[in-house]
């Protein structure tokens, strides 16, 4: 350890001592910081860890919200429900298009907490824009800006996660903050369906943006700031892709939302077709997103100390789920005990695959999360339309079966993936 240069000395002038076993004097700034971490905080920030989940079921559930709330909005605006679809479709496209571009262009000229600050009023501004909307181009425009804010939220918020939080706690602190995900799954749609079944869809939409509004208070109050030297460069997706793993990480995850939202997305002819009643549905979405609650709480206890065993054991979960779904999903306790599982696996294998993304990232974790963004809402669109090809080739009560094949594919990309994308932990190296 190297001996601090800046020693007064005060003893008397008969006397010199010579300083015997002296420990380095530190800087007050040291003192809170995670020495062995550079500038990280020895701490984690739970308020501000707890604001960033609000954040992210507050956009989730805007993403969602009207799918529940179709026919309201048709009907409001004279168009057919066909057409409200759109609201969704652009959500998710502008994403694409917006999200690796602005992350570069803003990397190094905004600061990252003020980035999130930004974001999370973006959604407060669409959602109002989106309830006042007097026309369906009106609406769309909100959504835009919406699915804008979506992208930017995503790209920017691991990577900041990753620099506050001590270096050994980044998969706890990711499964605090990627709860919001599941906790949007589970209940923020349905309550805002009925919400708009209760009130309007206008006012549904009015509710979450005071929610935005409340939660940009709340991150400009308890959200740290974030900075390090790779900060003042624009994140390079040309060297994100050259790094061993990451090419590996943004295949593998799309393939596993992909399934997901294969089933997911027909899951009600899923069941009708299995010999369930039509009330099943919307209880087997809830089992999912509960469920997905206990994975993100499994990998958020495991994603730092066994990362290469845990992603692999939840992704054989969530194929062998699929896989048997056919053969079991016509009972009630074999399709919900399935599904459970699912829920499980899926909120699990989240977690771990952002945690991954960061690790093999390294200094352009930026970019390389940014790559996953993209990829991710490709995977969540094509699980749609493969859904859908399923449907009408293999029928309704195989579509299961057709979402195990992109997992088994993610199996085989991570098991082979041992040393860049999915290598073994602390723990597992030390077995």
């Amino acid at each position: 350890m190297k001996q601090d240069p800046a020693v007064v000395e005060t003893q008397t002038p008969q006397k010199t001592q010579k300083p015997r076993n002296k420990q380095p004097a530190q800087s007050p700034e040291a003192t809170p910081r995670d020495l062995s971490t550079g500038n990280r905080p020895a701490k984690i920030p739970w308020g501000g860890l707890l604001v960033l989940a609000a954040a992210g079921f507050t956009a989730v559930t805007t993403e969602l919200l009207p799918s529940g709330l179709l026919p309201q909005i048709s009907r409001d605006l004279g168009v057919d429900e066909s057409a409200v679809g759109s609201l969704t479709a652009v959500y998710a496209a502008i994403i694409v298009f917006t999200a690796l571009p602005l992350s570069r262009f803003l990397a190094g000229r905004v600061p990252r907490k003020t980035l999130l600050i930004a974001t999370v009023l973006a959604f407060a501004v669409s959602n109002v824009l989106l309830a006042l909307s007097p026309t369906l181009g009106w609406a769309i425009g909100a959504r835009l800006l919406g699915g804008i804010a979506h992208g930017m939220l995503w790209s920017s918020m691991a990577p900041y996660v990753a620099r506050i939080v001590p270096a050994h706690s980044v998969g706890k602190s990711m499964a605090v903050v990627f709860s919001g995900n599941s906790i949007a799954l589970a209940v923020g749609a349905p309550i805002g369906t009925l919400m708009g079944s209760l009130m309007t869809w206008r006012a549904s939409f009015m509710v979450l943006a005071g929610v935005g509004a409340v939660l940009a208070l709340l991150a400009f109050w308890l959200l740290p700031g974030a900075h390090d030297q790779s900060s003042q460069k624009a994140p390079s997706l040309r060297a994100a892709m050259k790094l061993p793993g990451v090419i590996a990480i943004a295949v593998a995850w799309p393939l596993l939302l992909l399934a997901h939202f294969t089933l997911f997305t027909y899951v009600a002819p899923f069941l009708l077709a299995s010999g369930l009643p039509e009330s099943a549905t919307s209880i087997s979405l809830s089992v999912v997103g509960v469920a997905s609650l206990v994975g993100i709480w499994i990998a958020g206890m495991t994603a730092d100390s066994r990362p290469r065993r845990s992603v692999i054991t939840a992704v054989v979960l969530l194929t062998l789920s699929f896989a048997l779904l056919p053969a079991l999903g016509g009972t009630w306790v074999g399709a919900f005990g399935l599904m459970t599982l699912w829920g499980i696996a899926f909120g699990a294998v989240g977690i771990y695959n952002q945690a991954a993304i960061l690790r093999a990232g390294g200094e352009h974790k930026d970019a390389a999360n940014g790559l996953t963004v993209v990829t991710i809402q490709l995977g969540i669109a094509v699980g749609a339309v493969y859904g859908a090809f399923a449907l009408t080739t293999v029928g309704a009560q195989l579509v299961p079966l057709a979402a195990a094949v992109p997992t088994a594919v993610a199996l085989v990309i991570i098991i082979a993936s041992r040393r860049g994308g999915y290598p073994a932990g602390p723990r597992e190296k030390r077995r």
